[in-house]
Parts: structure tokens; C-alpha cells; sequence
């Protein structure tokens, strides 16, 4: 009789992923509900703040108004194309601003980016003692609106309302904050004073997440304390630093309140002209031309989108070098 030997069988069945159904299964679609749901709001008021404005800028930037018949019968909203663009570009108050503008921020940037990482570094420090209260006092300049800030120092530089002129003028010396060559550094410093105390925040929380373990390993190789600044800190903040002139620079382009309150107290080299905004607002609201004001605020927002991208790149690089 012969024997046959049977080999018992694998019981182990092959696992097979769950088959799943043409269409979502109820549970995703909710969650897809859900979140259209929660989101819908803000592209809601995007759409409602932002698209549509910039929708209408561009429509009224390709009309103008022009007299009908022989001026009696009002005016009429003709197509114009390009026509407000090339008027803006042809006019030398419009060009001039943007080269007050750039001397503007040459100067503006530097001052205020400077001073913020250099306060920031300082209450960060080792040595530096009751820090909450130097953020607090630095960072209440940015409280104050900006209107208000900007009329408090334009009485700062009066001539016999300010006491800093009388004090100025009690220890023998003269200054005039509106003459032609001071007018610049009085608007910068009008500005850096109520935002460098807010960006001084943002680099301070930056320096915060810097891991302590690398400073005391710099301080222990013997690196000292401006050393540590420069070579440590400031390159492993350098997103914070970016994103900080990236503000400034799109900011700087659109100041607005100093030089219009300067231009009233009578600076001789403010003109209703000096800045872009300055000229926007004064083809809108003063001459009424509302098709040139919006060719004008386009060019400005597509200089501010360039000014972005370039400040973006630079520093793209920047922090590849230094990482």
C-alpha cells in the first residue's frame, strides 16, 4: 500500500486593498462640503475687496471724459485704450515721483531695517535687562495712528512751537526740518520712528526660536558677542529679515501722509506732486481726472508686484548663502 504524504496548505489568504467606488464615498464628501464651507468666506471678501476694485481700476484706466458738442452738453465717458497710460508716463510730475520715491526708500530701508535688527539684537542679548518693558516702549511709536504720529512731529519741527528747536536753539546751533536738504531726513525720520519699534518685534520673536544651544556652542568656541550677532543670529533669521523689507519696500512706495502734511506746512520741495500716491490722489480728487489716477494706481501696484518679486529672489539667495 503505498503511502501518500499530502503538504498541509498556506492558510495565509492574500490581503487585498478594500475596492473602492467610482464615486466619494459619502463621509469625503462632507469633509469636502466642510471645508468649502469654511473657506468660502474669504475668497468671498477677496473677491469683494480686492478682485472687484482692481476690476474697475482697470476698466475706468481705459476711458476718459471728454466735453461734448461745444462744452454745453456736459461731458461724455469715451474709450480712450492706453491713452491714460501714456498721458501718465508723458507727465514729469509723475516720473519725477517715482525718483523721489527711490531716494526716499534709499535712505528709509536702510535707517529702519537697521535699526530694528540692532534693537532687536540688543534686548535679546545676554545683558540686556527687563525686556518686556524695551518691547513695550519701543513697540508703543507703532501704537500711536499714523496720522497722529505724523502731526505730532510736524509740531516738533515747527519754528516756535517746537521746544526740540528750542532746545537746539539753547545750546547754540540752528536747524530748519523743512529747508530743501533736511526736508528728506525729516520724513524718514517721521516714519522709522513709528515702524521700527513693530518690525523690532518681529525680528526679537524671530531671535527667540534661534535653539540656545547653538549660541552657547559659538560662545564656547570663542566667538564673542557681536561676533555671535552677526555670523549667528542674523542668518538664522534671515525669513524674518526678508519678510520684513518685503513689507518695507511695498510700504516706502506708498507713503502718503508725510509728505501731504509736510506739503501743507509749507516745505518748499514737497509739491502736491512728490510721491505717486500724491499724484493719484491729485488727479482724482483735485483735477477729477479718474481714468488717469486709475492707469497711475496700476502702474504703481504692478511696481509694487516687480519690487516684491526682486526683494523675494535677493533673498532667496541671501538666505541660500547663509545657510
Amino acid at each position: 500500500m503505498a503511502l501518500t504524504s499530502t503538504r498541509p496548505t498556506s492558510n495565509r489568504a492574500t490581503h487585498r486593498p478594500p475596492t473602492q467606488s467610482p464615486g466619494a464615498s459619502p463621509l469625503r464628501r462632507d469633509q469636502h462640503r466642510t471645508a468649502a464651507l469654511l473657506i468660502a468666506p474669504f475668497f468671498l471678501l477677496f473677491a469683494v475687496v480686492m478682485v472687484a476694485p482692481i476690476a474697475y481700476a482697470l476698466w475706468m484706466s481705459l476711458f476718459q471724459e471728454r466735453s461734448s458738442g461745444l462744452g454745453f452738453g456736459g461731458a461724455e465717458r469715451v474709450f480712450s485704450g492706453f491713452d491714460n497710460y501714456a498721458n501718465a508716463l508723458a507727465d514729469d510730475g509723475f516720473r519725477s515721483s517715482f525718483a523721489h520715491i527711490a531716494l526716499y526708500c534709499a535712505l528709509y530701508i536702510p535707517v529702519m531695517i537697521g535699526g530694528s535688527l540692532a534693537l532687536a539684537l540688543l534686548v535679546d542679548s545676554a545683558l540686556a535687562r527687563a525686556k518686556r518693558f524695551f518691547q513695550l516702549a519701543l513697540f508703543l511709536p507703532h501704537a500711536i495712528p499714523g496720522l497722529i504720529a505724523s502731526i505730532i512731529w510736524i509740531y516738533l519741527y515747527t519754528p516756535g512751537l517746537s521746544p526740540v528747536l528750542d532746545w537746539i536753539g539753547a545750546l547754540g546751533g540752528s536747524w530748519d526740518f523743512y529747508r530743501d536738504d533736511h526736508v528728506l531726513a525729516s520724513m524718514v525720520n517721521l516714519c522709522a520712528w513709528q515702524w521700527t519699534g513693530y518690525n523690532m518685534v518681529i525680528f526679537y520673536a524671530a531671535l527667540q526660536a534661534v535653539p540656545r544651544e547653538v549660541i552657547e556652542a559659538a560662545v564656547v568656541d570663542g566667538a564673542g558677542a557681536l561676533r555671535t550677532a552677526l555670523r549667528i543670529k542674523v542668518p538664522m533669521i534671515a525669513s524674518a529679515v526678508v519678510m520684513t523689507v518685503l513689507f518695507t519696500c511695498v510700504g516706502a512706495i506708498q507713503i502718503f501722509t508725510e509728505p501731504k502734511l509736510l506739503n501743507q506746512r509749507g516745505a518748499p520741495s514737497i509739491d502736491t506732486e512728490w510721491s505717486p500716491t500724491l499724484f493719484i490722489w491729485k488727479a482724482g480728487f483735485v483735477q477729477h481726472d479718474y481714468g488717469l489716477a486709475a492707469a497711475a494706481s496700476l502702474m504703481l501696484a504692478l511696481l509694487g508686484i516687480a519690487l516684491s518679486y526682486l526683494v523675494t529672489r535677493l533673498g532667496n539667495r541671501w538666505k541660500a548663502a547663509t545657510s
